[in-house]
């Protein structure tokens, strides 16, 4: 069985107790301990996670085309351990999924997640401006240890309409992961009008926005990804000269 920590916000501490395997993104291992012999290995998931080889070869030609490929590790543990995985310093959170609840996801900003979570790509067609591409990774709680650490670029903000119904807008470049009972995916509003491309637009051109009809749990980071396009012409939101 394993356990989930967090360690001064930055690293995750797994806790093995008897034997179990982890999914885990590739190189983030730091360090361990076990009585005796090491008693944990390492391998790399040349297609995927998925016990089927047919599925395993489907995903991984789909994380592919759509961008969501994530290089990932299976972690075999064969006794009681502790190992201990990080990324560049980025802040670490665990979330359990409820069975059946998707967590839609970068995947970038995933470090680990158990076997009980399924591991698969969808596509949101919604990411037209942003970094955020067509698709997104997916994480669905199959039973009671589905854990997943999510990686984010400073202190998280968390924002839900799971009990007040209220509209939540979200930067899309700001956007971590998500989470409902089944897919819950945003819609994307545009303000783009002729004061974007001549240099006079907010900045805040386009958002993600889930309504009070889509209950739903935002994880938002407060280091933005670069946008994909730059609209304006003194450089967009960045404030930047085009090169």
């Amino acid at each position: 069985m394993l356990k989930f920590e967090t360690v001064n916000e930055l690293a995750l501490k797994v806790t093995c107790t008897g034997s179990d395997t982890l999914i885990v993104k590739a190189g983030a291992f730091i360090c361990g301990e076990n009585s005796g012999y090491k008693n944990y290995k390492f391998e790399k998931l040349l297609l995927g996670p998925q016990e089927s080889r047919g599925q395993a070869l489907i995903g991984s030609i789909m994380r592919r085309v759509t961008g969501e490929n994530l290089p990932l590790m299976k972690v075999t543990l064969s006794g009681d351990s502790v190992t201990y995985y990080a990324n560049h310093g980025q802040h670490v959170i665990i979330y359990q999924l409820a069975k059946g609840e998707v967590l839609s996801i970068e995947s970038e900003n995933i470090l680990a997640f158990t076997p009980e979570c399924k591991y698969d790509v969808r596509f949101i067609g919604c990411g037209v401006i942003s970094q955020k591409g067509l698709a997104t990774s997916t994480l669905t709680g199959m039973g009671p240890n589905s854990y997943a650490a999510i990686l984010v670029d400073g202190n998280p903000l968390v924002l839900s309409n799971v009990q007040n119904r209220n509209t939540i807008a979200v930067d899309p470049d700001a956007v971590v992961c998500w989470m409902g009972q089944g897919p819950c995916d945003p819609e994307i509003k545009a303000d783009i009008n002729w004061k974007t491309f001549i240099g006079q637009s907010s900045g805040e051109s386009y958002s993600f926005e889930w309504g009070g009809h889509l209950p739903v749990t935002v994880i938002i980071q407060p280091n933005e990804r670069e946008s994909g396009i730059n609209l304006g012409m003194d450089g967009g939101r960045l404030g930047r000269r085009p090169d």
